[in-house]
């Protein structure tokens, strides 16, 4: 069997070796990367004189076939293909002959995967990055539809003061939207050329780093050879981006499956993005938001798995980072499922506003608001804390209603329990950034211009 590295050998590699060390089966998604990185260091080879012109056109037809007959299904794999990089060069060298021979020339595997690899993550966020924006959308569309609609909002999943559904919408639209800044700023950080490193110091022969960076549409070049083919920080970095977009997903998710419950009542799932039970003929699941819940622990699990792999590696490349591609390939594509599947779940359920609202409705979740209608009465607030918190222990013990222990109260009485009647708590907020229906109406044009915003710094695909 020949490799890219028989020369140094006597024999050929045992079948065990190809077996552990082969990457091909999951590397191959880099197909596209690896020839267009091909291409950009063959035109750079015959501008500094390494390639005659007509070397230089044999290489790029020969790429052109290899590329046609990988995205046609007809490439066909040898065993002796370790890699994409090798499988890519061999049927070069077939199609093309000597000149296919020549391609690596100032080229080592340890830049050129680097270099792939780079290309496959930029263009992957991006792709994430729209589909954010997507899921924003069919937020904010919900949040709209809203109108008044109120709930509990909750701290210590205790029932706490009444929001409207909007805000809780929208609150969750905010936390993606630091998603997406993530996704780009890493972005950024990914948008660098490690190809022309060689190995790992470099190459004798007169190369030019920043011609193939700028026919790859790189924004820079690297710095330091050892660093570039050693780094995979922004493999690390964009599976915490993709870890944190899964947990807020999941949070979003654990609303859903606890809405959806009997106990609460809060939301009804549509049948198609729903299952049922084998056994159970009544039951209606909420499976999307359970799997959106689990996929973010398996994201999280990629993450630390690669801060391990990288965490005790010498300079420069070592065959470790191998281990860098199934799980950033696998967090891509669990985000890519989750988030079409969790935005047809929230598009299409039914709120169930009589029963948010009943919920809400409980004149205990106005006792903050007695406590700031006796503060902007000149009372302090610790004192006024007090008094509430009282009022609310004596009506739970003696099983008397708080609304009238409110109106008999000398520092309160009707104006005050009036504050506990339905729909009363939830428009008094108004305060900047605050759940009533005048903050929450200013903060829906917010999140629309901010979500067009995003969509419009997405770059062209």
């Amino acid at each position: 069997m020949s490799t890219l590295w028989h020369g140094r050998f006597a024999e050929g590699p045992s079948d065990e070796l190809m077996a552990f060390t082969v990457s091909l089966p999951f590397d191959r998604r880099l197909a596209r990367d690896d020839i267009a990185g091909s291409r950009a260091h063959a035109r750079m080879l015959r501008k500094v004189g390494l390639l005659s012109a007509a070397e230089l056109a044999a290489i790029l037809d020969g790429l052109d076939l290899v590329e046609a007959e990988i995205v046609e299904g007809r490439f066909e794999y040898q065993p002796s293909d370790e890699d994409i990089h090798t499988a890519v060069e061999r049927r070069l060298t077939d199609l093309a002959g000597a000149p296919g021979a020549k391609l690596h020339t100032g080229r080592s595997r340890n830049d050129q995967v680097a270099t792939d690899l780079r290309l496959w993550t930029k263009r992957s966020l991006a792709e994430v990055g729209a589909q954010i924006v997507e899921f924003q959308r069919v937020l904010l569309e919900r949040a709209r539809e809203a109108g008044e609609t109120y709930l509990p909002g909750y701290t210590h999943l205790q029932r706490a003061q009444p929001v409207l559904l909007a805000h809780h919408l929208l609150a969750h639209g905010w936390a993606l939207s630091r998603d997406f800044e993530r996704l780009l700023d890493c972005r950024g950080r990914v948008d660098v050329s490690p190809l022309g490193a060689g190995a790992l110091a470099g190459s004798s022969l007169p190369l030019e780093p920043a011609e193939t960076a700028r026919e790859l549409g790189f924004a820079s070049v690297f710095e330091n050879s050892l660093d570039a083919v050693g780094d995979r920080d922004f493999v690390a970095e964009s599976l915490f981006c993709l870890a944190m977009v899964a947990v807020h997903l999941s949070r979003l998710a654990e609303d859903v499956i606890l809405w959806s419950t009997d106990e609460w009542g809060f939301l009804s799932l549509d049948d198609r993005w729903s299952t049922g039970s084998s056994m159970m003929p009544q039951k209606k699941n909420p499976d999307i938001a359970e799997l959106a819940r689990g996929k973010a622990g398996r994201l999280i699990g990629h993450l630390t798995g690669i801060l391990a792999v990288l965490k005790a590696l010498p300079l420069a490349y070592n065959r470790d980072l191998q281990e860098d591609k199934e799980p950033l390939f696998d967090a891509f594509d669990q985000i890519r499922l989750v988030l079409p599947a969790l935005g047809g779940l929230i598009a299409t359920a039914r709120f169930e506003r009589e029963r948010m609202e009943a919920a809400a409705d409980s004149p205990y979740l106005a006792a903050t608001d007695l406590a700031e209608w006796l503060v902007s009465r000149g009372k302090p607030f610790r004192e006024a804390h007090a008094l509430i918190g009282g009022l609310v222990r004596d009506s739970l013990a003696r099983k008397v209603s708080l609304v009238e222990l409110v109106a008999a109260h000398p520092e309160l009485g009707e104006a005050a329990a009036a504050l506990m009647a339905p729909g009363v708590a939830v428009g008094r907020r108004s305060s900047p950034g605050a759940s009533g229906a005048e903050p929450v109406a200013r903060q829906l044009v917010r999140f629309e211009r901010h979500v067009e915003a995003s969509a419009a710094r997405l770059p062209a695909q």
